[in-house]
């Protein structure tokens, strides 16, 4: 992790706030540059830090048995990380690592919590963001249960498009497997579907969107219900 000074705040939660709360905010954070594979969040471990990426992408990971894990959020500029401090648990229960490697502002537990003490502005925000977060997640199952993998792996693909901000990204086929909660093969065939309909370029884990809007329709109504809800919360 290499840091940086911050020179700009490209995160849709702190740009929603006033600019003196946002500012003051600021001054209490600095920016990291997150590798693909670095892990943010353990679970049951303590939150040493608070992200608000900018340039980079985190997946949300429940644990199954132990040792497999599901993906059950994605976050981009959109969100935060750290979530469970905004209720006042020190603790995370899920694992966060960072899928797409950029840029990321990142503030101490303890100083976000002084922020959340001392900002009515910024725990309206929080409180809202929460409830869009919870309102995914269950998203996320329902989807998993009874979505058939292509239009998961379709959603999946906007999803990291959106927070990409690029129409090419890397993502290996175990890594899929992973986050789907699907066998290889199952992530193979899904991808070949995708491809055989110029929806997407995939070459060893290379992935290019070729046609946004055909995956659009590709794409089970999960995708549109996430958007929808973040815009219509997020927007008061």
């Amino acid at each position: 992790m290499q840091h940086q000074a911050i020179t700009h705040f490209p995160n849709r939660l702190l740009a929603n706030l006033p600019y003196r709360v946002r500012q003051q905010i600021l001054a209490g954070c600095d920016t990291v540059d997150l590798t693909d594979s670095d892990i943010l969040e353990e679970p049951d471990e303590p939150i040493r830090y608070v992200y608000f990426p900018t340039k980079s992408s985190i997946s949300m990971l429940a644990s199954v048995n132990g040792h497999s894990n599901l993906e059950v959020g994605l976050v981009g500029d959109e969100g935060m990380i750290g979530t469970a401090l905004i209720l006042g648990v020190a603790v995370s229960s899920l694992r966060a690592v960072v899928r797409g490697e950029g840029s990321a502002i990142r503030m101490t537990a303890a100083c976000f919590r002084r922020e959340l003490k001392r900002s009515a502005a910024l725990g309206r925000e929080l409180d809202r963001y929460l409830y869009v977060v919870m309102d995914q997640f269950a998203q996320a199952v329902t989807c998993s249960r009874f979505h058939l993998l292509e239009s998961r792996l379709a959603r999946w693909l906007l999803m990291t498009h959106d927070r990409a901000h690029s129409d090419m990204f890397h993502v290996t086929h175990e890594s899929l497997s992973l986050i789907l909660g699907v066998r290889r093969v199952g992530v193979t065939k899904a991808a070949t579907a995708l491809q055989n309909k110029n929806l997407i370029s995939y070459t060893r884990g290379d992935i290019v969107i070729t046609d946004r809007k055909g995956l659009e329709k590709a794409s089970c109504e999960c995708y549109a219900n996430d958007k929808a809800a973040y815009e219509r919360i997020m927007s008061k």
